[in-house]
């Protein structure tokens, strides 16, 4: 993996560009390299994981009369299939890299090229010749590509920070911008950077830079389709797409390993590839996250019915992985506040992140790469709001089933109708889903949760891992997120999905015989959470300083008395997803207040 940028268009001294990729060295530690001619500059900096020696950027490459340079962030896994393709058609290649494979897809097909990649990806490629960019993103939107318009000219960049560090551009915020901070987040809008005009290319989304023109155009979306096939064959066709997705993305020049949290899905990944490696005579690296005394701490509710791990223990013997475990204090997670916000470029999931940050470090210390369970929920409908009719039916973002509250919390100064401004985004999305006319009530509704979920809890999520592991040069792989297996699902009943009337049913069923029965048949439970009162009391210190501050920029978006009012009592629905209560939204109030300090976010309000 990698960090990628560039600036079309524009001036960029030597200066200029040294402070731009400063700001990418996190992700791409590895390397750096540069291509800058007349008012064009492309930057890359690199995680080393394919064929370290000859996948240098940024690279280039002349064909039929036009040089191509290309940067590129991600991982292809039909990187052999493809260059055998285009050997055919009389390409030639000096590594074994899916760099080159992927800049001579583009030479040999342009736009094109996107319908035959397999992998997670974000990249550019400069025409030389033409003066055209190109910009694309994988289709399920796991590595980020932000842009701005700035001065008659463009930058891009797979982080904020980098768009931010270019001469003249300011962190600006609207009530736009505002009222996602505070209504729906930590997620965004669908294409928002949040901070005004800087904008970010939505998943299965490519577009063309020419002449100080950007158009962008989506090449691919979740389609419904007709189902014809039996629950048996739906079956063994999800397990083969699942084992394959997983064995696809094992690829690597570097020692590998997995996230293992005792769910259903970290644990399929981890015995597909602890199965692979023992094959190879290898033995495979786990790596699970605690918390200091949970045992003595931890708290069962609908959301979180168990801790997890017994069930880790159960995996890692039944496998014989090399498991490695971090276990965090409250100090730790406290600690961790301010590179959590800063890694993300946003106010985040509060602690979900803090303890995601901390633990890509540990992981980090023993491998560069490795594979995640992220996703499945969404797309096998795993999650309780998929599954209890009452909040399914409920209008509105189904993890975030308090905009009044929300709401009730702006200052008087933002102008905005909280509902209005939340379902208008909802009916937006929902309008969006392609469903295939005839379907019953509950077939279409659980289609727009499908689309409502992809589209953005997801992306909030995809947002975590990415982030939170690659401030530590951690690049992680979500086998879940492969697009065949989003597409297939898409169209599959909903009766099918919840087999037996178990969440991810349709999932368990196609790995039968892969994991202990205590494993397969584990009611979901989320990434953990610390329940140590040590922590919520260390939260709560910070955010009774901030109302000491009545200078505070947090006070510039919320008011002092809507936030005691809301703290005072525990709201019956999280703030954001499932692990968001009173602890995490403190920490959430906090890291916006560092956030807009640390950015020096100007208010446009």
């Amino acid at each position: 993996m990698c960090a990628i940028s560039g600036v079309i268009g524009l001036k960029s001294d030597a200066d200029t560009l040294q402070k731009m990729l400063g700001t990418m060295i996190r992700r791409g530690p590895d390397d750096s390299g540069v291509y800058h001619r007349e008012d064009t500059a492309l930057l890359h900096t690199r995680l080393a994981i394919v064929d370290p020696a000859n996948g240098r950027q940024p690279m280039s490459l002349t064909w039929e009369g036009e040089t191509y340079i290309l940067v590129y962030n991600g991982e292809l896994y039909n990187t052999d299939e493809l260059r055998r393709e285009l050997e055919a058609a009389g390409h030639t290649f000096i590594s074994h890299s899916d760099t080159e494979v992927l800049l001579h897809a583009y030479a040999a097909y342009g736009s094109d090229c996107l319908e035959r990649l397999n992998g997670i990806f974000a990249f550019a490629v400069w025409e030389q010749t033409g003066k055209r960019l190109f910009l694309a993103r994988d289709r399920i939107g796991v590595k980020p590509l932000f842009y701005k318009r700035q001065d008659g000219g463009l930058l891009f960049a797979s982080e904020i920070k980098t768009i931010l560090a270019y001469p003249g551009v300011r962190a600006q915020l609207d009530e736009t911008g505002a009222a996602q901070i505070i209504l729906l987040g930590p997620g965004r809008l669908p294409g928002s950077g949040v901070l005004r005009d800087i904008w970010e290319i939505e998943p299965g989304c490519c577009g063309y830079y020419d002449r100080g023109r950007l158009t962008v155009c989506r090449y691919w979306k979740l389609m419904d389709r007709e189902h014809p096939y039996s629950f048996a064959e739906t079956a063994d066709y999800v397990g083969y797409l699942v084992r394959d997705a997983i064995r696809r993305q094992m690829v690597s020049d570097v020692p590998i390993g997995t996230f293992l949290s005792g769910g259903l899905d970290s644990s399929i990944i981890t015995a597909v590839c602890a199965g692979e490696m023992a094959a190879r005579g290898q033995r495979l690296k786990t790596f699970s996250v605690d918390y200091l005394d949970n045992d003595r701490y931890f708290r069962a509710d609908k959301f979180q019915p168990d801790s997890d791990s017994s069930y880790i223990r159960l995996m890692q013997q039944a496998l014989d992985t090399d498991h490695h475990w971090t276990v965090l204090s409250p100090e730790q997670l406290e600690e961790a506040l301010e590179d959590a916000t800063l890694a993300r470029d946003l106010p985040g999931m509060a602690d979900v992140d803090f303890s995601l940050l901390v633990f890509c470090g540990q992981i980090r210390q023993e491998v560069k790469a490795a594979l995640s369970g992220e996703c499945a929920d969404e797309i096998f409908g795993g999650y309780p709001w998929y599954r209890d009719p009452k909040v399914r039916s409920r209008q509105g973002f189904p993890w975030a089933q308090n905009t009044a509250q929300r709401t009730s919390l702006l200052t008087p100064g933002l102008r905005i109708d909280g509902e209005a401004f939340v379902m208008d985004a909802y009916t937006r999305i929902c309008r969006e889903s392609d469903i295939l006319p005839g379907c019953s009530d509950t077939e279409r509704r659980m289609k727009e949760m499908v689309n409502l979920n992809f589209r953005c809890f997801m992306q909030t999520l995809l947002d975590r891992k990415d982030r939170m592991s690659m401030y530590h040069s951690l690049e992680v792989r979500v086998p879940f997120c492969d697009y065949r297996i989003a597409e297939y699902l898409y169209g599959t009943p909903w009766e099918y999905k919840d087999y037996r009337g178990q969440e991810k049913g349709l999932l368990r069923h196609a790995v039968a015989g892969l994991l202990p029965e205590a494993v397969l048949h584990r009611k979901k439970s989320p990434y953990p959470k610390t329940f140590d009162p040590r922590y919520a009391r260390r939260i709560a210190r910070r955010l009774e300083m901030l109302t000491q501050d009545p200078g505070a920029p947090l006070w510039s978006l919320v008011t002092q008395k809507a936030v005691a009012e809301m703290l005072a009592q525990e709201s019956p629905w999280p703030w954001y997803g499932q692990l968001m209560r009173g602890p995490q939204t403190m920490a959430y109030l906090c890291q916006i207040d560092f956030w807009l300090r640390q950015y020096d976010v100007e208010l446009l309000f």
